[in-house]
């Protein structure tokens, strides 16, 4: 039973719908309506502007990161759940939120959520390297999409040279494959030529 409750409270964190929620109690603005239509911080940086879209960025961060915790907390130590389950289910709840019509965000926020967590020198590098790889490609969605493959190079990389972490080479497996699926549409438009590009760095 603890199990379950774990699981259900992991999805339940994850599936707060931070760009919704702000959009309307703030701006008086649904941005599923707007942009991309995604619920994410990138689409909430281009409907609601700066201030929303980190205030949302920081929130669907700490969703990964609240949930993967919870494995840490001593009232779960007798439970057999590994943290990174914990912060997958979160995951799996902010593409698929129950409080938004199963309908969410793309996986990339919460997925560093759960780095921040479980191995934090990870997330440091990955948020340096977003900033610099934006810098060069100017596309979020592409720049998303090549820090999953660092993120799965650096955890072979540590498991071979530091400690043999299976679970991190599973989790960002997972992770990658959610990534790039939710980014589909991303990627036809990088073919064509069409992906919007940021302006601001």
């Amino acid at each position: 039973m603890t199990i379950i409750i774990l699981l259900l409270l992991a999805y339940i964190i994850g599936s707060i719908p931070s760009g919704l929620w702000i959009g309307k109690l703030f701006y008086n603005t649904d941005i599923r309506e707007h942009g991309s239509g995604n619920l994410g911080g990138t689409n909430t940086f281009r409907t609601l502007g700066k201030k929303a879209g980190l205030i949302v960025t920081i929130m669907d961060i700490l969703k990964g990161t609240a949930a993967t915790l919870l494995g840490y907390l001593a009232i779960f130590e007798s439970t057999s759940v590994h943290p990174l389950i914990l912060g997958i289910i979160a995951v799996i709840g902010h593409m698929f939120p129950i409080f938004a019509n199963f309908k969410g965000g793309k996986a990339v926020a919460t997925s560093g959520g759960i780095l921040l967590a479980y191995n934090w020198p990870l997330f440091v590098l990955l948020v340096v390297g977003f900033f610099i790889i934006l810098k060069i490609t100017k596309m979020v969605s592409l720049t998303s999409m090549i820090l999953a493959v660092i993120a799965l190079i650096y955890s072979i990389v540590y498991y071979f040279t530091v400690e043999k972490d299976w679970p991190l080479i599973a989790m960002l497996v997972l992770i990658a494959v959610f990534i790039f699926y939710r980014h589909r549409a991303n990627i036809e438009r990088i073919k064509k030529g069409t992906e919007p590009k940021v302006k601001w760095i």
